[in-house]
Formats: C-alpha cells, structure tokens, sequence
C-alpha cells in the first residue's frame, strides 16, 4: 500500500476515534489491504496521537482466547498501542458519547520494570514485570453499525479507548495462571472468567506480543503498561451504571459511566 493511501486512511480513524464519529470499513474500499498493511495505518494513526503531545504508555492484547480466534478465522492475536490519554484512575467517570460502540472486558495488566525484546521466553518475560493488577478496558470500534474484518479492527488500533488500573501487586512471584475474575454492572454479576482464558496463560500473551514486535524490529520498554487480553466476552457500557471487577489475589478496580 502506498504511503500517502497509509496517511490518508491513519486520518481516517485518527479522526473517527478524536470525534466519535462512525466511518465505513476500510476494507470495503481498500480490498487489497492486509494486516502488514493495517499495522503500517495503526502506528500512522498514533504517531499522529504523538504528535498531539499524547504519550505511548504501553501496548494492549487482542483475540488472545481461542473462541476468538477461531471466529475471526485466524491463529494469533493481534495488538494495539496505549498512550497516556487512554489511561483513567480506578473510580473514574467515562462518558458515552465520547464513544461510538463502548464495550468492557476484564483483564490483567502487566507493568514491566526492564525492557523485553527479541524471541523471549516465559521466564524472561516473568522476570521483566515489576507489578501486576486488575484492569478494566473499554474497547470502542469506530466502524459503522459495528461491521468490521480483523484487518479493520487492526487499522483501527485494536479497538483502543480507554483502560482503568487497579492497584498494583508489587511482586512478579505472583502465580497468574488461572485466576478467577468477576465483572459486575451495579453490583450484579454479568461475567465470570479466569485468566487462563487469556491465550491459556497471560504470560503466554506477554511473550506472544514481544514475539510479534520482534518481527517488525520493536521491543517493549521498561515503565510500559501491558494489557494482556480480555477474560471474557466483552459487554456495552450502559449508562449511570458502575462497572468493577474483582480479580483473585489482585483486588478490585471500577468506573463509572454516564450518558
């Protein structure tokens, strides 16, 4: 695909996200367009957040349970960047409107103390995260009546929004692999998962990102906020409504949500 076609379509979503403003998919004027191709537009799209005066925070995990991927027809996850305005205090308030499609889902957050590149392995990727905790991430397509193909969702930053942190377990001996979750609306259960469901283990999706970097010459760094993938199915945000989750041995983070 050629340069200025990149910019152009990074513009593009750039515009729908700062806006809330649905565009048609991509694809269905760019046929030819592949997921090389969509990566070039999501990084266009957030070197334009950069230049805004935005921030690159960390990066966020997506498709990492097998049901997923197999609905997608794909075998691998796919993943979007984080920057500092994404980023929002347990407790916050998130508004509708400033969305197009909100969802939330459960996830686990990984905060790394020393740079991962390369073909790492789930030791190495271990031993680089300083503190782990309960996250909430808001995912919003910017895909009109919310019909997209997985090089759309990849052009359009893995449906990137918004995230919210618990607190921080400061320590990397925690055993992450199956841990069990629940997300509740005002106080009422809507799902119940495990982190085993985020690619079987989140330090496999850990690895699997850094691995997927590597192939394009890129690396995470230390100080950086991994997303390791949603737990469960995500659902819409609902107006005046509470969203938590509780995370075993992680604690609790939440939002709210207004119109």
């Amino acid at each position: 695909m050629q340069k200025t076609t990149v910019e152009i379509l990074a513009q593009t979503v750039d515009d729908a996200a700062r806006h809330s403003k649905p565009i048609p998919m991509l694809t269905a004027h760019h046929p030819e367009m592949t997921i090389e191709d969509a990566y070039l537009i999501q990084r266009e799209s957030i070197g334009r957040r950069l230049q805004r005066g935005e921030a690159l925070v960390g990066l966020k995990m997506g498709l990492t349970s097998q049901a997923k991927m197999v609905q997608m027809g794909v075998h691998n996850p796919i993943y979007g960047h984080l920057t500092d305005e994404m980023s929002r205090n347990s407790g916050a308030t998130l508004v509708i409107s400033e969305h197009c499609h909100p969802r939330v889902e459960p996830e686990i957050a990984f905060l790394l103390e020393s740079d991962l590149k390369g073909r790492v392995t789930i030791a190495q990727a271990k031993a680089a995260i300083g503190g782990i905790c309960a996250a909430l991430e808001v995912i919003d397509s910017r895909f009109q009546d919310f019909k997209f193909t997985l090089i759309d969702v990849v052009a359009d930053n893995a449906s990137s929004t918004r995230y919210v942190l618990g607190d921080v377990v400061e320590t990397r001996d925690l055993d992450v692999s199956n841990l069990g979750m629940v997300m509740k609306v005002d106080g009422e259960v809507r799902e119940i998962g495990s982190s085993a469901a985020i690619l079987e283990h989140p330090l496999k999706s850990l690895v699997a990102l850094v691995h997927m970097l590597d192939e394009v010459g890129e690396g995470l760094k230390a100080g950086q906020v991994i997303l390791a993938g949603g737990a469960t199915k995500a659902i819409p945000l609902e107006p005046n409504t509470q969203v938590s989750l509780e995370v075993q041995n992680l604690g609790t983070v939440e939002f709210f949500v207004k119109p």
